[in-house]
């Protein structure tokens, strides 16, 4: 039997929510947020002053972030008032600890903003262990300001503040598909944008499936003959814009390659890799030129994609076509295999590559229910097919990424944000040691129903209310998301104040307006 699927106007949904009205509009919560209720104005000449002799910013990062912030809090608005006699910010104060700018998995990304109201003149104070902290503090702070359209400057109010923030799982991920449908280099980059708006980490990127190969490899060039058509392709230089594009912002960018399934398209250039000219995925196992061509791929990643992990799929394999083969039929016979060990053999030969290649491996969940038990204990088991699979895999002793379909899927178009809100990664998992294995969540926009046209709007603000589960501490975070409803719909509006197309509250993912009226009632 199908759930039923109700839709109310987010003027009903902010009714109900009034007993759980929220004074404060930041998102995700913060882990210790205190304020006051004093409103300070921008000076004209509100600037960037780097204290202590940690971080030089050397590479420019907090330079950069810091523009992007002016950027953002002036809303394209011109910025001509003059405001007297009032209590001004002049600029704000950073202090970075560490000198290392090299973002990685399991960086410190802590900082306390702190905003006075008691000293002449007045800064505002950011604290960080790294640069990327302070990035998020920079986004917070940002959340503060206002324009005001009367006196037109920038106001923050309710200060004096002082927030305290960390996150609560080091992998918060994003996964997008550029082979359902490519996705032009604009776009990627937008979902990069809202992905630091939201603390958002990790972006996944499904660069190749069935459908297309669109990525140039320089050591295997015909693999490009697999993508869609000349003008939907990425060179090797895009991706290393891409990937340097979200490491300014402190986000990491995992490659996915997925095999032995899911690979199709390969054989558009090099036939050899298909078990036959009829039966075409998975890979051929019996081919080492295959294993050859994986190693070449890998070792292009290495010079661009440089987070410590990769993903190797795994997931939907399909082995018909290697017991109906007659080649691969004899290979089998003589390695004394059948079909699930072939796929076990294909899996475990594919790690042991990546590790070649300096990266430890991640593997959709199937991996781990055939044959858990031989994986390398490096291995990352990613989560999708539903519950329950996440306790037995810290059981097991390996590491997990959550993102059950059932909840953490933006191309269901039936979830609505109050479940990827309430989704939880450590659902009946109560031993922390167990629960440190859990390293993160990620939200999956898969690619068949979606391309440029409608990527922004199906994904946002679905992905926000993930991206709150995953950044604040569990004792923040509301039993009830009518608790939330009135901030998440203050930060979808500010996302499209900042140019991200996210979509109404009301009703479910991709959903048009409601009917006339404020952002803030959609």
């Amino acid at each position: 039997m199908g759930r039923e699927i109700k839709f109310y106007s987010l003027g009903f949904l902010l009714a109900v929510s009034t007993v759980f009205a929220e004074a404060i509009n930041l998102w995700p919560m913060p882990k210790s947020v205190n304020h006051g209720s004093t409103s300070l104005y921008f000076s004209k000449d509100f600037g960037l002053s780097i204290k202590g002799s940690g971080y030089k910013d050397d590479n420019g990062i907090l330079k950069d972030g810091f523009s992007r912030f002016l950027d953002v809090v002036d809303m394209a608005h011109v910025v001509d008032g003059n405001v007297t006699g009032r209590a001004m910010l002049a600029g704000l104060n950073v202090t970075v600890f560490s000198s290392n700018d090299k973002l990685q998995y399991g960086i410190d990304e802590s900082y306390k903003l702190s905003i006075p109201t008691n000293a002449n003149p007045i800064y505002a104070q950011l604290e960080a262990q790294t640069v990327y902290g302070a990035l998020h503090g920079l986004q917070t702070f940002s959340q503060l300001c206002n324009f005001n359209f009367i006196t037109r400057v920038i106001e923050v109010h309710l200060a004096p503040w002082i927030i305290v923030d960390k996150p609560r799982f080091p992998y918060r991920g994003l996964l997008i598909d550029t082979a359902r449908h490519y996705l032009p280099l604009p776009n990627i980059k937008n979902v990069i944008d809202a992905m630091a708006y939201s603390k958002l980490n990790v972006l996944h990127w499904h660069i190749v499936d069935t459908q297309s190969f669109p990525l140039e490899i320089p050591s295997y060039p015909k693999l490009w003959n697999g993508a869609y058509s000349l003008s939907e392709r990425y060179t090797i230089a895009d991706a290393a814009e891409i990937v340097r594009y979200a490491e300014r912002r402190g986000i990491n960018v995992l490659a996915e390659l997925d095999v032995p399934g899911h690979a199709q398209s390969w054989g558009f250039g090099y036939p050899s890799l298909w078990p036959s000219t009829v039966c075409q995925q998975p890979l051929d196992v019996s081919n080492e030129f295959t294993f050859q061509v994986i190693s070449g791929i890998l070792s292009d990643f290495s010079k661009v994609f440089k987070f410590k992990f990769v993903h190797l799929g795994g997931d939907e394999v399909n082995t018909s076509c290697w017991r109906t083969t007659p080649h691969i039929r004899e290979w089998l016979k003589k390695q004394r295999m059948n079909e699930s060990q072939a796929y076990q053999y294909f899996i475990l030969r594919t790690q042991k590559i990546a590790e070649s290649h300096g990266y430890e491996a991640i593997n959709w969940e199937e991996t781990f229910n055939d044959f858990g038990n031989k994986l390398s204990p490096q291995t990352v088991v990613h989560n999708w097919l539903g519950g329950g699979v996440a306790q037995k895999v810290v059981a097991a002793g390996l590491k997990c990424i959550v993102s059950n379909q059932d909840k953490w899927y933006l191309d269901h178009l039936d979830t609505p944000w109050q479940d990827f809100y309430m989704n939880e990664p450590l659902t009946n998992i109560t031993d922390p040691k167990r629960q440190r294995l859990v390293i993160g969540g990620e939200v999956c926009m898969w690619g068949e129903s979606i391309d440029a046209s409608d990527l922004e709007q199906t994904i946002w603000p679905r992905a926000a209310a993930a991206a709150e589960r995953l950044w604040t501490t569990y004792q923040k975070l509301a039993k009830d998301p009518r608790q939330v409803i009135e901030r998440l719909a203050h930060f979808r509006c500010l996302l499209n104040e900042r140019g991200i197309a996210a979509a109404p509250l009301a009703g479910l993912g991709r959903t048009a307006p409601y009917e006339p009226g404020s952002c803030l009632k959609q």
